[in-house]
């Protein structure tokens, strides 16, 4: 038996990071792995998904400081990590989680401008040294993207916000990319067929097994 691995899918709205999911899921069970959790970030528990929905209301009549959106996300995080992850890696569990730690450097460290050092901070006393044994970043122009969300129907809080926005996140994400070695991009802009062979490859290049 392969020791169980924490893979994780990253990307901005409308990269395929459910076509990821499902061909990662294909791959694992190809190769005899059975027991896989997967998960998504924020939510994954009762408490993650409770914050999930107040930070993607995009009906709240409150301003929601990015301060308090970054704490509320590490919040969800440290309960998913600690009461689904972990537990499942310790009982020979697969994970696949869609989003983890590098959404939040990318989202409110680069869309929301908050120093890296401080996200880092907080980082350090939530999670500590825990991360995945590989992200695969699902990578695409910004405007592309929104386009494909807008049409999945109603947009949610984050979707809503202007391309800028996700521009800045998107040059955070590839900065990430440039610095992390178990981060792996694909060209997310191609067609379903030819990004799920992307997928595949990282997946086979990431010396799982």
């Amino acid at each position: 038996m392969s020791t169980p691995k924490f893979i994780v899918i990253e990307g901005l709205e409308g990269a395929g990071k459910s076509t990821a999911l499902k061909a990662i899921e294909s791959y694992l069970s190809e190769k005899g792995i059975s027991s896989v959790v997967t998960c998504r970030e924020p939510g994954g528990t009762l408490m993650g998904e409770a914050i999930r929905s107040i930070v993607k209301d995009n009906t709240i009549d409150e301003k929601i400081d990015s301060r308090t959106e970054l704490l509320l996300m590490y919040a969800s995080r440290i309960q998913l990590v600690e009461n689904i992850i972990k537990p499942a890696l310790a009982d020979g569990k697969w994970v696949v989680c869609d989003r983890f730690y590098y959404s939040t450097f990318a989202y409110q460290g680069g869309g929301r401008d908050i120093d890296v050092d401080i996200i880092q901070n907080i980082h350090d006393a939530s999670i500590g040294e825990f991360k995945p044994d590989l992200t695969v970043y699902m990578d695409i122009d910004p405007k592309l993207g929104l386009a494909r969300a807008a049409g999945r129907g109603e947009l949610d809080r984050f979707e809503l916000e202007k391309v800028e926005f996700f521009e800045r996140t998107r040059d955070m994400y590839l900065k990430l990319v440039d610095t992390s070695s178990e981060m792996k991009p694909v060209d997310a802009s191609q067609s379903i067929e030819n990004v799920r062979e992307q997928v595949l490859q990282v997946l086979e290049e990431g010396a799982l097994f």
